[in-house]
């Protein structure tokens, strides 16, 4: 368009729109989110009601451990009332001296919190561009805050390589003692039901990263 003989030009931005996640890849941070968001606070009455609703995973094995776990956690939400789970998790992970039960990479593997392994963990986190938000009270070992970071690496794209990596450094090589831990502590119905999915699942992960690793 020309205005007094200069051509006026409309300046436009122009904004990529972020393309969807594969559907696999879509799965895997939902199950990771579920995890996180399970370990780190007691369902509400809405979520555990969509647990108790929720249909058998896709596969093609009913009888795979992520299906069967996946039943269990699903039957379990529908035979226990929400005010239940809630003191089971209160009773299981929240106390003023030592719970019962202490989901932190710390402890098993040093036996006490804030060691070595926290320290390595928070430069990990460093260098991958994250970190722990104000106010969360629980570090950034804590089982839940781990899977909540494996989530936040693959919807941001992170290379599968670092993810395997990741997973490997800080998790994998306690993940076990800690889901008998809860599986064998006093009051856990719900809880060990968590516990065997979290099993479950990353064993599943772990396979998934091994073969990506011999077909690179």
């Amino acid at each position: 368009m020309q205005q007094d003989g200069t051509e006026q030009r409309r300046e436009t931005s122009f904004v990529p729109l972020a393309m969807p996640l594969p559907q696999e890849d879509q799965a895997r941070a939902n199950i990771y989110g579920l995890l996180a968001r399970l370990l780190l606070a007691p369902p509400d009455g809405a979520l555990l009601a969509d647990l108790a609703g929720s249909e058998a995973l896709a596969s093609n094995d009913a009888n795979a451990p992520l299906d069967l776990a996946w039943d269990k956690l699903s039957l379990t939400a529908r035979l226990l009332p929400v005010e239940h789970v809630v003191d089971e998790f209160n009773d299981l992970f929240v106390s003023t001296a030592a719970p019962k039960v202490s989901p932190h990479g710390s402890i098993y593997l040093a036996g006490f919190l804030h060691e070595k392994p926290l320290m390595l963990l928070r430069a990990d986190l460093a260098r991958l561009g994250l970190g722990r938000r104000p106010g969360v009270r629980e570090t950034e070992d804590h089982l839940g805050a781990l899977c909540e970071t494996m989530r936040q690496l693959i919807v941001r794209r992170r290379a599968v390589d670092e993810q395997h990596e990741f997973f490997a450094t800080h998790i994998a090589s306690w993940y076990l003692a800690c889901t008998n831990h809860l599986r064998r502590a006093e009051g856990a119905q719900f809880y060990a039901r968590v516990a065997d999915l979290l099993d479950a699942y990353f064993s599943l992960e772990q396979q998934a990263f091994q073969v990506a690793e011999d077909d690179a």
